[in-house]
């Protein structure tokens, strides 16, 4: 529950009570909606007398709220009929770009075209909450080389990838991930704060690309610049990663035009 919520059907918060212009709605019934749709973010599957005694409403309410939500296609009503869980329509709002059968085939022949030009494993990303997630990849044929971990997550702050997408949204989006100026420190390397994360994505503005030099894994270095993506969700990032010895400033940025020039494929629709 957030600070100052009103509850009722529509209640709204006269100017003179807020002391200035903007008016402050909150549907009642599309609140229990919403809070009951984030329970399945912690639970797995909900019965009706689970999700009342949760949210504090009654029976009845908690009911026809998971009612609703089956018939949009957001809950789904397990075999035995008590207990109800995500539907696809939750599933598909929570999930990012990258995993879907046309994606990956769009995108793997930007990733072959990249590792035959870096000559590293490469690998898509794509943004979840303050981590990012490994959509695809293509795994680089030296011996010593980055494994590729399809569906491993990684702190943003501390990845090239995630550092890339975070890039792209506004100062205010970065701040509302990361509301404490403390950052969690994943390496002795990491970025520690959100004023020096901040700074370090003006910096990729600028640039195009972003680096990581053994902030997720010591020893790792990678390079990100970004795949084509209207929103925040289609957005992807395309990422070489290296062993250190290969992986210097000057390789890194060697790098990142190669990246751009397979990236480029995505739009072109040819290899």
């Amino acid at each position: 529950m957030t600070e100052g919520r009103v509850h009722g059907k529509v209640a709204m918060m006269t100017d003179e009570a807020r002391g200035g212009s903007t008016r402050d709605y909150t549907i009642e019934s599309l609140d229990t909606g919403l809070r009951l749709m984030q329970l399945f973010l912690t639970h797995d599957t909900l019965t009706v007398s689970e999700a009342a005694g949760l949210l504090r409403i009654g029976r009845s309410t908690a009911h026809r709220v998971l009612s609703t939500l089956e018939g949009r296609g957001f809950a789904i009503r397990d075999s035995s009929g008590r207990g109800y869980f995500a539907g696809p329509e939750l599933v598909r709002l929570g999930r990012p770009a990258g995993f879907g059968a046309a994606v990956r085939e769009q995108l793997g022949a930007v990733l072959d075209d990249a590792v035959r030009r870096t000559g590293e494993t490469v690998q898509s990303a794509a943004l979840m909450d303050d981590q990012i997630i490994v959509t695809d990849g293509r795994e680089s044929s030296h011996p010593v080389r980055v494994m590729l971990e399809r569906g491993r997550t990684h702190p943003a702050h501390a990845t090239a990838g995630g550092k890339l997408l975070l890039a792209l949204m506004s100062t205010e989006q970065v701040c509302t991930l990361y509301p404490r100026e403390e950052l969690p420190q994943i390496a002795p390397d990491a970025l520690i704060s959100r004023a020096a994360l901040l700074a370090e994505l003006d910096g990729i503005r600028s640039c195009g690309y972003a680096l990581s030099r053994g902030e997720s894994v010591r020893g790792m270095n990678a390079v990100a610049v970004a795949l084509a993506g209207a929103g925040r969700r289609d957005r992807l990032a395309l990422v070489a990663s290296a062993p250190a010895d290969r992986g210097d400033d000057a390789a890194l940025v060697e790098r990142a035009g190669e990246l751009r020039r397979s990236a480029a494929l995505l739009g072109t629709g040819t290899a």
